[in-house]
């Protein structure tokens, strides 16, 4: 059994435990909130979600830095990897933010801050994929990617303050201001720590793959 095969194993077995532990507190062991209702378990999924769309570009942060400066590839399979999970849990938390915005503000969409910034790291995303898409070069189009990478994480920051720095209807972090019920705070936790293996789980499957499509196209390319 090589490395990377019991690395999966590993995380696959870590994920499922930790799902189980979230399903657990989510539907039976956390209390229902008294304003909101059932509809405020929404939190424990999007929350998670939220943080896996930074967390991927953070990612993508560091890979594109590193890129750069070393030009190795295994830094941009990474930060391509990463990508593809970042724009599908941005996606997500967008889509399960309407979700819970509708029955508690009345809308499915407004142009609160949190959420602008976060559908601005959205299209950052398409753009991000869009630059390698049209460069004529591979080379080249995971340099400008870089760059995008690089440039655009300055809307993680914005995301993370967006609700000090200007008035909206997202509420604040209360979690930092001890405002959330201990059984809601575990909850939430053990929700984000399950996000976050799924994560890493499926972000060493893509590279893992990506790895393989790469050395297929340059054995084609060898014997053709």
């Amino acid at each position: 059994m090589d490395k990377n095969h019991a690395l999966k194993t590993g995380l696959l077995g870590l994920t499922f435990v930790l799902f189980m532990a979230a399903l657990y507190l989510v539907f039976i062991y956390v209390p229902t909130e008294r304003e909101m209702g059932v509809i405020q378990r929404n939190f424990y999924l999007m929350v998670p979600m939220g943080w896996l769309a930074i967390l991927a570009f953070l990612v993508i942060f560091v890979c594109s830095i590193l890129y750069l400066k070393s030009r190795s590839r295994s830094w941009d399979v990474i930060a391509l990897s990463s990508a593809e999970l970042g724009v599908l849990f941005t996606s997500l938390a967008l889509i399960v933010g309407s979700i819970w915005a509708r029955p508690v503000w009345g809308v499915w969409w407004t142009w609160e801050p949190r959420l602008t910034a976060t559908l601005v790291l959205w299209l950052i995303y398409l753009a991000y994929f869009m630059v390698r898409a049209f460069a004529a070069e591979e080379s080249r189009g995971a340099a400008f990617a870089a760059v995008v990478g690089i440039v655009g994480f300055i809307d993680v920051p914005i995301i993370g303050m967006s609700t000090t720095l200007w008035r909206g209807m997202h509420p604040p972090m209360i979690i930092f201001q001890g405002g959330i019920d201990p059984a809601m705070l575990l909850t939430l936790i053990v929700s984000i720590i399950a996000f976050t293996a799924l994560y890493c789980l499926l972000l060493v499957q893509r590279v893992s793959m990506r790895n393989d499509e790469i050395e297929i196209a340059r054995l084609k390319k060898t014997y053709s």
